[in-house]
């Protein structure tokens, strides 16, 4: 009888630390030279590794007084922090948070978020992040599919959990000297008593589950992706090679708490090398933003294009203050606002790409020439396809990632649905459902969405480039493009606008904007409808085109819509020419 082969011992701590410092090292020391550092870096193998103790922990030990979190009234230092989440975690073990159990943190930006997520990750309890933004409906939704057994919120989003039950409560802050909540356990006013020396981590796998993020939603049900103790902590080494962080940076990420941009760029990759993270829970104001960059010496800012669009209204010029890099992140960033920075900043805002499922899979790298339009070249660790319909791959296709070489900052799954796990990862490609193009040189260029493109006159259009382009004219904000039905051409392009502020939408508003199109388009690709509309948007802030496209095939015609037959030709706004 043959004796069954012994089951190989997970990597040791010890190996997995030495093996995770090599790599970050090799992004590091090849953080200005894309071709060398794309050929050193090799993901890291990991056995036994906890990013808390292993990697956050001997930092804030080497590095206890360099500044973690700056905010507008104070700042936690490394050692501070280390020592706020050692207090946290011990509340949360008295309060029955055990390794593998699921909590869900409803909390905004507050130190403690990050306090409580170090915390987590340490004692090996696996962390939800959700939006404050959160109705009572969706978070029964959360909270069932989830699977979740404890529950950190603000004591602002407290009432929202009313009638739910099956979970433990921990509360954060008081909005009132008089505010009580029955049931729920004073996170902070208990961690404030706990002892603060080295707390004993659980020794977690790397493979074990650590976030499961619920997606925006933008087409359908939010999923719930799946990471684990190395494809968040190590993939985002992939994530360091884009922002391109160094210790002591003063970095600010303008994004909410509940999404994984959050994790991206306020968590793992600062409190990896040792930069500083901006803590603000303020709403968002174009001014005040820009007055906090100078005020807390900001050396990088990163912002999704819908804030860069608004910060370019302002006289940026007078703002630069200590600023040595700007990214933008979460959709295709316009070349029309990358100018307006250049422009007043002498700084190039370097686009990057990743989803919820994955890290930074392409991006543009520290001292590399920035295109026109260019989304960036593949990142350290990322083997990306551009596959046609067909399956073949060629220099435009849907952006995806070759499962033979499986990138470490790829999810594992989504959480309770095997079908959707098996189509997205059981094939040779992950397939990310954006179409890029790839110039001679390597770059790649947005597209639009595999179900944004559509045919006009059997021409493909591509929303991004009309859109990118009506932002360009001085009296828009905002401009989202989708079908409209056409009974010659099938389709033809209409525009969703939102003008900027203080302008009133009008009929020679619409011709001007239409004239300026028709002016700078291809006939095949002119915009030939508009409606002055607010643009709905996820609770993340995605522009919700499944809605536009569904209200746009209608043809129920608004009050401030206005259709190219609407003027005569060579009339107001509209230049006579050739008609596509």
């Amino acid at each position: 009888m043959t004796e069954p082969a012994p089951t190989a011992l997970p990597l040791t701590r010890e190996q997995s630390v030495a093996n995770f410092r090599a790599a970050l090292n090799t992004v590091l020391t090849h953080r200005e030279d894309y071709a060398a550092q794309r050929a050193a870096f090799t993901w890291p193998r990991l056995g036994l590794f906890n990013w808390a103790d292993d990697v956050f922990r001997p930092l804030a030990q080497a590095t206890p007084d360099a500044p973690a979190l700056i905010w507008d009234t104070g700042r936690w230092t490394y050692g501070e922090l280390e020592g706020r989440a050692n207090r946290v975690g011990r509340v949360l073990q008295g309060g029955g948070v055990r390794p593998g159990e699921r909590v869900l943190l409803m909390v905004g930006g507050v130190p403690d978020l990050w306090a409580v997520l170090i915390a987590c990750i340490r004692i090996g309890a696996v962390v939800i992040p959700a939006t404050t933004l959160l109705s009572p409906e969706d978070l029964q939704d959360r909270l069932s599919r989830g699977e979740v057994r404890h529950v950190v919120a603000e004591a602002g989003e407290t009432p929202k959990f009313a009638g739910l039950s099956g979970f433990t409560r921990f509360v954060l802050g008081r909005p009132a000297p008089d505010w009580t909540a029955p049931g729920w356990t004073d996170l902070q006013g208990e961690a404030e008593g706990a002892p603060g020396g080295p707390l004993a981590g659980h020794a977690t796998l790397a493979t074990d589950p650590l976030l499961l993020y619920f997606t925006s939603g933008t087409t359908s049900r939010p999923k719930l992706v799946t990471h684990t103790h190395q494809s968040y902590p190590a993939g985002h080494l992939s994530t360091l090679a884009w922002l391109g962080l160094r210790p002591g940076d003063v970095h600010w990420n303008i994004s909410s708490p509940g999404w994984a941009k959050h994790a991206w760029s306020n968590f793992f990759v600062p409190l990896t090398v040792g930069a500083a993270v901006v803590v603000n829970s303020d709403r968002f104001d174009a001014r005040a933003t820009l007055e906090r960059v100078v005020k807390l010496g900001v050396t990088s800012l990163c912002a999704p294009p819908t804030v860069w669009r608004m910060l370019i209204q302002q006289p940026l010029a007078a703002y630069r203050g200590a600023l040595r890099t700007a990214l933008g992140a979460g959709e295709p960033l316009n070349p029309e606002v990358i100018e307006v920075v250049q422009r007043a900043w002498g700084i190039t805002i370097r686009d990057g790409y990743g989803q919820t499922e994955t890290t930074a899979q392409v991006g543009n790298t520290p001292g590399q020439p920035v295109r026109a339009g260019s989304m960036g070249r593949p990142l350290p660790g990322y083997r990306v396809a551009l596959v046609g319909p067909d399956g073949q791959e060629g220099d435009e296709g849907e952006l995806s990632l070759d499962l033979r070489e499986r990138p470490l900052g790829l999810m594992v799954g989504y959480a309770g649905d095997p079908e959707r796990t098996r189509a997205a990862l059981g094939g040779t490609y992950y397939g990310t459902g954006d179409v890029v193009r790839r110039d001679p040189d390597g770059y790649l260029y947005y597209v639009g969405r595999t179900d944004d493109v559509f045919k006009s006159a059997d021409y493909r259009i591509s929303p991004f480039e009309l859109e990118s382009l009506l932002i360009e004219h001085p009296l828009v904000a905002e401009a989202a493009v989708v079908p409209s039905p056409h009974p010659e051409r099938l389709s033809v392009p209409k525009a969703y606008v939102v003008t900027v502020e203080g302008t009133v939408p009008s009929r020679d508003l619409a011709a001007d904007i239409l004239a300026f199109a028709r002016a700078r388009l291809a006939p095949f690709k002119r915009v030939r409808r508009l409606e002055f509309a607010d643009l709905p948007k996820t609770i993340s802030g995605k522009i919700r085109r499944v809605e536009l496209r569904a209200h746009a095939a209608t043809l129920v015609r608004g009050e401030l819509e206005f259709w190219e037959e609407d003027f005569a030709a060579g009339g107001p706004g509209i230049p006579e020419g050739r008609d596509g």
